[in-house]
């Protein structure tokens, strides 16, 4: 199966996801698509419709168009792929199928929901082209699209069955979702997820952070009997970076097979991109020793945990080997920035939060929305490719606009709306400028008043480390150039100025 499915399903039975329309399910209901069993086949089994199927599938179409339905996802979230199941489907599988995305924001239950998803304000986004599909077979597609959706419409073209569909992602909280009382920093719905184990030869290693408790011994992560030296692990990377209070693990259901004891280290690391291939050097610190457990049973630690620190990533060790229920984490969300720093912290900010300081870094509200969509940012560098990228979409209207957002060289204050931080670093930026005689001073004005009037916006440069006779010398050079040659250098100088206040917001 493709790596994305070491993500959750987004769209799973079992955290909320549900189908809320469909235009047709006559053979066959939508809600079979989201079950969390394989679907089977049952020969010689027919309804009054015709033969039963373990799947969706809508009757032969006989006009132009496509069959669609839309599923509600259990967690809101950034999609990574998605497999669409025809087993059993065979000549009656459709040939194609796409998806698309709306975000209504929050998360369920939704008020007037279907009244929203049929508005026409709603804004739904491509999230995947027709895609080609085969019968009786798990059709794997990579969702590239970054940003956060609620809702997926799933279109059939033109028509038939299918049997699973499965919505795998990043869960993306809102603001409203981060609290600041003790919560499952693990948690599946608060965005926990394994992201590797040692093995998981009997149990999926995500049933370890699934809601409630489990069921049966399958609903939870199973190592093989371990026949050499060593232990096994699993390494779970928390939703939300945070300080650890106390922690539970739940060996419910393994009675001849519970592991005989375990301990727990946690770590700090920044980047989601590189995370399992940087977490082997990373700062493992122990939060709970060694300790005994026992079979069929919720054990909690609380007095037994070692001040650890914030936490962004936790393993959970299990001696020698066996079976795991539930493992939980529960602590304070280290959110805006008490602890977190970085591009942890931009990631985790509230969205207005977050707005706001990359308007201190460009005064455009147009490139702060582009750069926003792509929140979260496995690095830095992500972030920055993310700048340029909505750089690319800017027009000059745009151009004119983050120009007034900047004083002259010189001057204090912007013709445009420039911010207290903005305003700050501007000064800083200009300093070594600032500190020239009178008269460069007066020349230089001059010359600003003079560039204004040509090109109708203000001189900009990349003033950081550069002396006013350098600025100046740049300033006049550029008066001989045609408003053309002129604007694609302003926009460069401005680039290189956000650039440089982005590094300063990472770095604050």
């Amino acid at each position: 199966m493709s790596e994305f499915t070491q993500f959750v399903d987004l769209a799973s039975e079992r955290l909320g996801g549900s189908v809320v329309a469909a235009n047709d399910e006559f053979f066959a209901p939508t809600e079979n698509l989201l079950k969390r069993e394989k679907p089977v086949f049952i020969e010689g089994k027919y309804t009054d419709r015709g033969k039963w199927m373990d799947g969706w599938e809508t009757r032969r179409r006989r006009t132009p168009g496509c069959d669609w339905c839309i599923v509600r996802l259990g967690l809101p979230g950034i999609l990574r792929g998605a497999v669409v199941d025809t087993s059993f489907f065979t000549g009656n599988y459709p040939a194609r199928f796409s998806l698309e995305g709306c975000d209504l924001g929050g998360s369920a239950p939704y008020r007037d929901e279907k009244k929203k998803l049929g508005a026409a304000a709603t804004r739904w986004e491509e999230i995947l082209p027709e895609t080609a599909l085969k019968g009786d077979s798990v059709n794997p597609a990579l969702v590239t699209h970054t940003g956060r959706f609620t809702h997926v419409r799933f279109k059939i073209y033109p028509d038939g069955g299918v049997a699973r569909l499965r919505l795998y992602g990043e869960v993306v909280l809102t603001e409203r979702g981060i609290a600041k009382r003790e919560l499952d920093l693990a948690a599946v719905e608060n965005g926990g997820r394994v992201i590797a184990t040692s093995d998981q030869f009997y149990g999926e290693p995500l049933n370890l952070l699934m809601p409630g408790r489990s069921k049966i011994m399958s609903d939870g992560w199973e190592t093989q009997r371990r026949r050499g030296p060593g232990h096994d692990w699993a390494i779970v990377k928390l939703g939300m970076a945070g300080t650890i209070q106390r922690v539970e693990v739940d060996t419910a259901h393994f009675k001849g097979n519970f592991p005989d004891s375990c301990s727990i280290e946690v770590c700090e690391a920044e980047g989601a991109g590189a995370e399992v291939a940087r977490l082997g050097a990373a700062n493992w610190r122990q939060l709970l020793p060694r300790v005994p457990l026992k079979a069929n049973r919720v054990h909690t630690f609380r007095r037994q945990l070692h001040k650890a620190g914030a936490a962004t990533h936790v393993r959970l060790n299990i001696f020698p080997d066996g079976g795991v229920a539930r493992f939980r984490v529960f602590g304070r969300a280290a959110q805006a920035a008490d602890r977190l720093t970085g591009i942890a912290r931009l990631n985790y900010l509230a969205r207005k939060q977050a707005a706001s300081a990359l308007y201190d870094c460009c005064g455009s509200s147009k490139w702060v929305e582009q750069v926003l969509k792509q929140r979260p940012f496995a690095d830095a560098s992500a972030l920055l490719d993310s700048a340029e990228e909505a750089f690319a979409a800017l027009g000059r209207k745009d151009w004119l606009t983050i120009f007034r957002s900047h004083p002259a060289i010189g001057a204090k204050k912007a013709a445009g709306k420039q911010t207290a931080k903005a305003r700050e670093w501007s000064a800083s930026e200009q300093s070594v400028a600032q500190k020239a005689s009178g008269q460069v001073l007066a020349v230089m004005a001059a010359a600003n008043e003079a560039y204004e009037a040509t090109f109708g916006h203000v001189f900009l440069i990349c003033a950081m480390g550069k002396s006013s006779e350098q600025i100046l010398k740049s300033l006049q050079e550029r008066l001989g150039h045609d408003a053309e040659t002129e604007m694609r250098i302003a926009g460069e100088e401005q680039r290189k100025i956000t650039r440089l206040r982005l590094e300063k917001l990472l770095g604050s």
